[in-house]
């Protein structure tokens, strides 16, 4: 691998520099899901980090995220029941307790059903949370499986409602999704019970049989559209044609974005970054730094680029992240610096 030295980086600009800089700025808008009545801000509040995601974060600390997410702005909010085995779910209800409920949306997914553990080990870091394996998860693609874990959730969650449903990660199981879980959705909303529904995951080809076959509003695309993996291009094509909106997860890559220089040990796609991919994501943060920003900065900013593209979420432990998350999705970068970010990128 290449030997690059990391440049001087000037630390990530305030809130209040944001504000005063010359570059164009714009509000966190909310954007429309296809056809429904649904809207979310362009910038989503991912809550996977609310379930001690890799490490303990104290529930004071949640809740501290999600108001300055909601101070900054932010309006979607999205969960699910894998996150933490439901601790997720209930922080986030938490926190959104006693907010007026039509000034916010809700996503959530449905396809595992959180279990008692027969065989616990006293801890789920396995699956990647800091949490006490009580609960495991059962894969149940089926429309009983749907009602009953989108009845769980609303129970977590505290809430009568929530506006988008995903199917999540089913992989392993698209048929029945596509024949099953997708159905007894489209049944939901038609009956006003979620406003849009749609599934998330972090395969293309999935997601581009769902978006040809089935009856959806939005798709959530999970580390395939960012500043170094374009590789849902096509899909998002797709989805303009067929009139589905797209929300695009994981624009740091599982951290590898998130730095203003991205450090030997980052992790991409929930590993050790590859050498050629480090390489690369260095030289965008050169180009960034060049041009007064930062890395994470373009790395927001890149999916809302798209016209598919409805929101970008960005799993958010602490309030400073939730800050420094808004201010970026808030402000345009600088003249000059996409043309250069693109030429790096095949």
């Amino acid at each position: 691998m290449k030997q690059i030295h990391p440049p001087r980086i000037e630390p990530p600009r305030t809130m209040k520099e944001i504000h005063e800089s010359p570059i164009r700025r714009r509000e966190v808008n909310s954007n429309p899901l296809g056809r429904t009545g649904v809207t979310v801000t362009a910038l989503g509040f991912g809550a996977a980090p609310l379930g001690n995601l890799y490490r303990p974060l104290a529930a004071p600390d949640a809740l501290a995220a999600v108001d300055a997410a909601w101070d900054s702005g932010v309006r979607y909010f999205d969960t699910a029941p894998h996150y933490g085995l439901g601790l997720s779910e209930r922080r986030l209800g938490d926190a959104l307790a006693g907010r007026p409920r039509h000034e916010y949306a809700v996503s959530t997914k449905v396809g595992r059903l959180l279990t008692p553990n027969r065989a616990p080990t006293g801890s789920d870091l396995a699956a990647g949370f800091a949490v006490p394996d009580t609960l495991t998860r059962r894969p149940d693609y089926s429309r009983d499986g749907v009602l009953r874990s989108l009845e769980d959730s609303l129970r977590q969650l505290r809430l009568d409602r929530v506006d988008i449903v995903y199917v999540h990660d089913p992989d392993d199981h698209l048929d029945e999704a596509l024949d099953q879980a997708l159905p007894a959705l489209a049944d939901l909303r038609d009956q006003g019970v979620v406003g849009a529904i749609g599934a998330g995951m972090n395969t293309v080809a999935p997601l581009s049989r769902i978006a040809a076959e089935a009856d959806v509003d939005v798709l959530m695309v999970a580390g395939r559209w960012t500043l170094v993996d374009r590789s849902a291009a096509a899909l998002l094509d797709l989805c303009v044609r067929r009139g589905i909106s797209v929300v695009a997860a994981a624009p740091f890559n599982s951290g590898l974005l998130s730095r203003p220089w991205p450090t030997d040990d980052a992790s991409y796609d929930y590993g050790p970054a590859p050498g050629a991919v480090l390489d690369r994501a260095r030289a965008l943060a050169e180009v960034c730094r060049r041009h007064g920003t930062v890395l994470p900065h373009a790395a927001i900013r890149f999916p809302l680029r798209h016209p598919a593209v409805a929101s970008v979420v960005v799993g958010t432990r602490t309030a400073a992240e939730a800050t420094s998350a808004t201010g970026w999705a808030m402000s345009e970068l600088p003249p000059g610096t996409w043309p250069e970010l693109d030429a790096l990128i095949p």
